[in-house]
């Protein structure tokens, strides 16, 4: 299997009536039969449109069986998706608008003044829908009179999907229909999931992880997604228990959710495989108390827009598992390099690179940015550093551009952040450097406290002094409300840098 139509075609043959998607809360349900028809309904639809095979479209929806059905079959029928970030700033959104060449968008009915708004600044005309994101649509054409169209191949572009940027304007990531499959393939090979396997989709399909994970990997093994609007900490254990779900997709913000929420009833949750933490890092403190309070293995993994979701995983074993690890390569390599981009030895810090057939072709109409995100010899620069040990796991401790340098000594934020949510009182936390006369540059962390729960300064001064040691201990310490997180989940401590001041 290549391609998203070939995939769907495959699971339609092998069980029609089994449950593709169940619209959370009860309702609609989708089965594969249904799906491929829904498939090929939509690529009609593009075809009286006047979109033609090849060409862009996009998606201002939040999640929802009907959502879903635009993006497979946008794909299936051989166009490109773009499923545009609802957390965008309005300037932010019209730019992908326009940049992506969209010859149609699709949108909620909320979004159709602002939309409308922005397509009007374009010089090129762009068709507007208006569609209900839960309801599924009826089909208005039968199996036999609904064009296939040419079916897509392999290296045609199927997803343009921009990354949130925390400088500048986006950049569009082309991930390929072979890109697609091959990491959804990974994934539930990764995970040993079957079509008795069932997850909760609380993630926005505009991203990667979502859309691969949740969305297109039940295509690869048969399974089934439970669609959600969006994740609310207060019914997310009722929908996964009501739904049978056997495994659930998490970000570590959504565990330190549920880790102040109530805990379901012993047994409940006796069903639930394991628990997939993804997209940002999880505290070492947080998965063992996820796995404490609730009985759930946290298999960690990690990989990029550019990667089509996932490029590392955890072993299914609990034993062999390494918490603070993003895991081993999985359907790709990886290695370590130094800053002239040579591999590194096992334990050596340094960026993590990344080759495989799940690697983005590049950035769309930015040729600079495509040649800066290779080496020389085809691998991707994630601009992660971290370490491979030597049992081939690899750890994240930063951000290239978001290294604290301090004295000239090299400090990954992620230490500082692990250090302070080790408070009891902490919720959440996140260093980020400052610029500082004598060192270059000094540590500052801002930190969430714990609802009801009190700290002072001084107090939280004397904790990083015992857990880091002078040198590494913040010289500034903030109390804020909350962190800028992009729609991953990840902090986005350039913002926070500029938001504090």
């Amino acid at each position: 299997m290549n391609t998203l139509h070939e995939l769907v075609l495959q699971q339609a043959r092998q069980r029609p009536q089994a449950p593709y998607a169940l619209a959370a809360g009860g309702g609609a349900v989708l089965d594969y039969g249904t799906l491929a028809a829904q498939c090929r309904a939509v690529g009609a639809l593009l075809q009286d449109l006047g979109v033609a095979q090849g060409e862009t479209v996009s998606l201002v929806m939040p999640n929802g069986l009907h959502t879903m059905l635009l993006l497979l079959g946008t794909m299936a029928s051989g166009r490109c998706v773009n499923p545009v970030n609802l957390l965008s700033q309005p300037d932010q959104m019209a730019y992908v608008l326009g940049h992506s060449d969209t010859r149609c968008v699709f949108v909620a009915p909320e979004w159709e003044a602002p939309v409308r708004g922005m397509l009007k600044g374009l010089k090129r005309p762009v068709l507007l829908r208006v569609v209900d994101p839960q309801a599924l649509p009826a089909l208005h054409r039968t199996d036999e009179d609904s064009p296939e169209g040419s079916p897509p191949r392999p290296d045609d572009l199927a997803l343009l999907m921009y990354t949130s940027g925390t400088t500048g304007q986006p950049k569009g990531v082309m991930l390929t229909q072979a890109s697609l499959v091959a990491n959804a393939m990974a994934i539930s090979r990764e995970h040993g999931l079957g079509p008795n396997d069932r997850v909760l989709g609380v993630l926005p399909l505009y991203h990667i992880n979502a859309f691969v994970v949740t969305m297109l990997a039940p295509l690869a093994h048969g399974g089934s997604v439970v669609s959600a609007p969006r994740f609310s900490a207060t019914s997310f254990w009722a929908q996964v228990t009501e739904h049978g779900c056997s495994w659930i997709n998490l970000v570590p913000t959504i565990i330190s959710f549920l880790l102040e929420g109530a805990t379901p009833s012993p047994g409940s949750l006796a069903g639930i495989r394991f628990c997939r933490s993804a997209s940002a890092a999880l505290s070492v403190d947080h998965l063992h108390a996820f796995e404490r309070r609730f009985g759930i293995g946290v298999v960690e993994t990690m990989g990029l827009t550019e990667t089509a979701a996932p490029s590392f995983a955890n072993p299914m074993n609990p034993a062999l598992r390494k918490p603070g690890s993003v895991g081993r390569a999985a359907g790709c390599e990886a290695r370590v390099v130094d800053a002239a981009l040579q591999p590194v030895a096992d334990g050596t810090t340094g960026e993590i690179v990344i080759r495989g057939p799940n690697v983005m072709r590049g950035y769309y109409k930015n040729e600079q940015a495509t040649r800066d995100a290779f080496t020389p010899d085809g691998w991707l620069r994630t601009g992660d550093l971290g370490h491979r040990d030597a049992d081939g796991f690899f750890f994240v401790t930063g951000r290239i551009k978001e290294l604290i340098i301090k004295g000239g000594e090299n400090i990954a934020p992620r230490e500082i952040d692990e250090a302070v949510l080790r408070h009891p009182a902490v919720l959440d936390a996140a260093a980020v450097g400052i610029d500082d006369p004598h060192y270059g540059q000094d540590i500052m962390v801002c930190v969430v406290l714990r609802s009801g729960q009190t700290c002072g300064e001084a107090e939280l001064r004397d904790f990083c002094l015992q857990q880091l040691g002078r040198y590494k201990s913040p010289r500034v310490i903030r109390f804020v409300d909350d962190l800028p997180r992009g729609p991953s989940g990840k902090v986005q401590r350039l913002k926070l840098a500029a938001r504090v001041g």
